[in-house]
């Protein structure tokens, strides 16, 4: 299955009658390196993980970028097995049809076997607005979070939205908080 542009991503938003605002940007391939975008587009704004568990399960998290989280027990909140390991690029490009640094919860629109599991950190569904890449990190898309789950939905991907467990307080006190 060909993966979709990035135009086609924002009209197959358009055609489920979701209002997306995109705005172009230097590419950004980190969280860290986000920040100058971060200030001038308002919502929430999302970090990305392509993972898979010890029997090749894969999962596409998505939180709020300042959310830590303790990939060394996520798995016991998402049922996986094993810890979860970083999906290879390789994989990433297969499934998802995306490069690495440009992962984001719209990628699953590329994921027309329905390999990938959906999950969204509660934090970031606090929030009205929340952004994500459309598909390239050259560009940010802000959506409401309900429309975020109607797309998630109408690719076959229904997200499972879930507290995710944060690492020790004195890990991230210490700045060594993993991810």
């Amino acid at each position: 299955m060909a993966h979709l542009s990035p135009q086609e991503l924002l009209d197959r938003l358009s055609a489920l009658g979701i209002p997306a605002e995109t705005v172009e940007h230097a590419p950004v391939f980190t969280v860290a390196e986000s920040h100058h975008v971060k200030e001038r587009i308002p919502g929430a704004h999302s970090k990305n993980l392509f993972v898979k568990d010890k029997k090749g399960r894969f999962f596409l998290i998505s939180a709020k970028h300042d959310t830590a989280i303790d990939l060394k027990r996520a798995h016991e909140a998402l049922g996986a097995s094993g810890r979860l390991s970083f999906g290879s690029a390789e994989q990433l490009r297969e499934m998802l049809g995306v490069e690495p640094g440009s992962v984001t919860a719209f990628a699953v629109v590329n994921d027309g076997e329905g390999k990938v599991t959906m999950v969204l950190d509660a934090n970031l569904m606090e929030h009205e607005r929340v952004n994500f890449h459309p598909l390239v990190n050259s560009m940010t898309t802000g959506v409401s979070r309900e429309d975020l789950v109607k797309f998630l939905r109408a690719t076959g991907h229904d997200p499972i939205i879930l507290k995710l467990p944060e690492p020790p307080a004195e890990l991230q006190e210490n700045g060594r908080a993993p991810i």
